[in-house]
Parts: structure tokens; C-alpha cells; sequence
């Protein structure tokens, strides 16, 4: 029955104990609160609840316990009973993955255990080992082929789930949902969201075979995205920056060409619905740090979207927002400079993070006066709440903005 179950033979594997890989470890950080971050798009519940049992029924019984059981040379006694513990030293020294990538195939009780564990296990280690068994066995090969067989992928009601049980409260009515005050204090329960590491790289793992297999459809990859990009005001998840940034960037490069356009726009409309006019809608748009196009369209579709909302208007009219921004007027005793400073790098991110708009000369002058107005006739003994702050980006933003002329005229002259 062995060789029947894994064609490329029983003794590959068995050499194959020699060649074990190590899991990778993620750490991370206690951090401050950011200042202004009292919002968030997914408001977070400091009761976790993991399910309570984490047994898979039927993993005891898979196909490749049974052919372990059966070899009588095999150098060591399995009982059945001891079935998923074994599994779990094979998962945790790295041979469950040689061994399918060996076989070329993994069996959907094997796949589930391994997901169940990945996403809800209390032990790190764990954890840690069933994330790099998933990257694994979700790789491409040079040919860019799977390099297993695979019946079982981890589904978006899945992995949403397993949000929900780490705490994070969805917002499905449209409402700005807040963090609760235990967790923006710093309280007791201000502790990492267990698996949320697993939880990430999972995600991106399901988003590098798409030219293989669909994992997700449009609308899933929309809210995947619109979760990933909210997490980022998760004040807990600072130290986890580069995981977040890989899941972000490779769920903005899960969609086909088609799609973008539209799901672009969709994404941007969910977040700017979901935050509140504050620090944190700028700190969204800044965790949009990806270079390529699609990164830098979605950055300054969400800076549209966001001034879209707090205007009320039902239409993105960027002519229209321009001059609603311009009309400001920073003399203006009563003016609300807080709310100037996040219009203003806004406006810049809408303008400035895409190619959409820098042929747009009159725009691009109009919004170079007014930041010139600003940086001028604010005051520097003017200390009403964010003035000085106002005044600082607006200088800042129009050197940006001269900068970024200059090196358009530059191109323009070797073309």
C-alpha cells in the first residue's frame, strides 16, 4: 500500500530524515499607543475564543498514518492512538513537509489538521512550523507549477472565523467602529491577538498561486485587503510591519488586470466607510508603501474616497474636492487647522501617489498656490491647536511638490 500511496518511492522518503528544516521564528514587541489613534476599523474585542477543541476527527485515520503502522522496519513504534501527536513531531521537525513534497500530494485531513492548528493552537512553536508547512506546500516550482497536489485550501469563511475568535469585531453596517477602551489604555488584555503571525502569512501564501488556483474570489480578496490594510491601526501589531506589509502587497497583487480597476475602488470605498477623520485615515494611506502601480493607484484612491466621505459628496469629483480644500481660508479666525492638516496630506497623497494627475497642470498649480498660501500667511507665533503643524506640511509638501516637477521635467527632456 506504501508504494501505491507514494510513487516516488518508500525509501526517498526514508532517506529524506536527513534533511530536516528548521521553522523560522516571529518576534514581536510591547509598543506605545500611537497619539490620535483611538479608532480603528476593526474594533477589537479583548475576549479571545479559540475553539475548544482543536482536533480534526478523522487525521488519525489518513492514508499516510496507516502506511507508517503498516512498515514493520521503520525503526520506531506508532500506536494509533498516538496517531496526532506524531504528526505534530513530524510537523515540528519539518518532516511532514518533505515528506509530501516527496509523495506530491497531501491528503485533505492532513491539510485541515495542519490549518486548524496554524490558525488556532495556543503553541507558538506550533504555529510557527504549520505556517512554514502551508508556505510549503502552496510554492510554485521554477516551471511555475504546484509543487504538490491539493485538494484543500484554507477558505475565506475560514479564516474569518478565526478573526472573529482572536477578538476583532467586523463592521458591516457602515458605521466607524472604535477600540475598546481597555485596549487603546494599555489594560490587561493589551496582548497580541494569538495567530494572527500565522494568520497573515497564510493569507499571503493563498494569494502567490493565483495564476494556479483561484483561492478567493474578487469580493473575498476586497475584504481580505480592506481587513489587511485596517490592521494596521492595530497599535499591538507595530512590531509585525513587515508581515503585515508582505500580506498587504501580495493581496494587492492577487487580482488580475480585469478586476483591479473595480475592486480598487471597492476596496478604497469599505476603508474610507470604516475610519474616521482623524490620524488614523492618514496613517491608512501610509501603510500603502508598496512601489508598484497598483499600490500607488490604491493610495490615492483611498485619499479620494476619504475626502469624498468627509465633504458628502456622492461622487469623487477631484476637481471638485480641490476646490472645496482651496477654498479654506487660513485667516480665518474660526479656521479648524487640525482638520486642514489631514486634507492637506490628503490632497497630496489624491494628486501626487499616481501618475493619474500630474498631467493635470491646472490642478497641480492650483494646489501648489494654495500650500504656498498656507506656509506663508500662517503665522509662526500663530500656536491656535495645529497651526504650526499645518504650516510645517504645507512647506514641506510644496518642496515635495517642486521636487516632483523637476524630476517630471527632467524625464520630459531626455524623451
Amino acid at each position: 500500500m506504501l508504494e501505491t500511496m507514494y510513487p516516488h518511492g518508500v525509501n526517498n522518503f526514508l532517506d529524506a530524515r536527513s534533511t530536516l528544516t528548521l521553522s523560522s521564528v516571529y518576534h514581536f514587541q510591547s509598543t506605545r499607543c500611537f497619539p490620535f489613534l483611538d479608532h480603528q476599523p476593526l474594533s477589537y474585542s479583548s475576549l479571545q475564543n479559540p475553539p475548544s477543541n482543536l482536533s480534526n476527527g478523522g487525521v488519525e485515520n489518513c492514508h499516510l498514518l496507516q502506511s507508517f503502522s503498516a512498515i514493520e522496519d521503520i525503526g520506531f513504534d506508532l500506536e494509533m492512538h498516538q496517531g496526532e501527536g506524531f504528526l505534530e513531531g513530524m510537523l515540528l521537525d519539518g518532516w511532514l513537509l518533505n515528506l509530501v513534497r516527496i509523495c506530491g500530494f497531501v491528503e485533505d485531513s492532513v491539510a485541515s489538521w495542519t490549518l486548524t492548528n496554524l490558525l488556532h493552537s495556543p503553541n507558538e512553536k506550533l504555529q510557527v512550523s504549520a505556517a512554514d508547512f502551508w508556505d510549503g506546500i502552496l510554492s510554485l516550482d521554477e516551471a511555475g507549477e504546484p509543487l504538490v497536489n491539493l485538494g484543500y485550501f484554507p477558505s475565506y469563511s475560514v479564516l474569518k472565523r478565526a478573526m472573529l475568535s482572536y477578538g476583532y469585531l467586523f463592521d458591516t453596517s457602515g458605521t466607524k467602529a472604535s477600540i475598546s477602551g481597555s485596549t487603546a489604555a494599555g489594560g490587561p488584555d493589551d496582548s497580541l491577538p494569538h495567530n494572527i503571525i500565522a494568520w497573515l502569512r497564510v493569507v499571503s501564501a493563498c494569494c502567490k498561486i493565483r495564476k494556479v488556483h483561484s483561492i478567493f474570489s474578487p469580493s473575498e480578496a476586497e475584504e481580505l485587503l480592506a481587513i489587511a490594510i485596517s490592521l494596521f491601526l492595530d497599535r499591538r501589531l507595530e512590531g509585525l510591519l513587515l508581515v503585515l506589509g508582505d500580506c498587504l502587497n501580495s493581496l494587492i497583487l492577487y487580482f488580475n488586470t480585469s478586476e483591479w480597476e473595480t475592486s480598487c475602488v471597492m476596496v478604497a470605498e469599505s476603508i474610507a466607510q470604516r475610519v474616521t477623520l482623524d490620524l488614523n485615515c492618514l496613517r491608512v494611506v501610509d501603510c500603502i508603501t508598496g512601489t508598484n502601480k497598483r499600490s500607488k493607484i490604491l493610495r490615492s484612491q483611498v485619499a479620494l474616497q476619504l475626502l469624498k466621505i468627509s465633504f458628502g459628496l456622492k461622487v469623487a469629483n477631484v476637481e471638485k474636492i480641490l476646490k472645496l480644500v482651496t477654498s479654506i481660508n487660513v485667516k480665518e479666525k474660526e479656521c479648524d487647522f487640525f482638520r486642514l492638516y489631514v486634507y492637506l496630506v490628503l490632497m497630496d497623497n489624491l494628486l501626487f501617489s499616481s501618475d493619474a494627475f500630474r498631467d493635470k497642470t491646472g490642478m497641480v498649480d492650483a494646489w501648489r498656490n494654495y500650500l504656498r498660501n498656507c506656509s506663508t500667511q500662517i503665522g509662526c507665533t500663530d500656536w491656535r491647536f495645529y497651526a504650526p503643524k499645518a504650516r510645517n506640511k504645507a512647506s514641506y509638501l510644496l518642496q515635495g511638490s517642486i521636487l516632483k516637477k523637476s524630476s517630471g521635467d527632467g524625464k520630459s527632456c531626455v524623451r
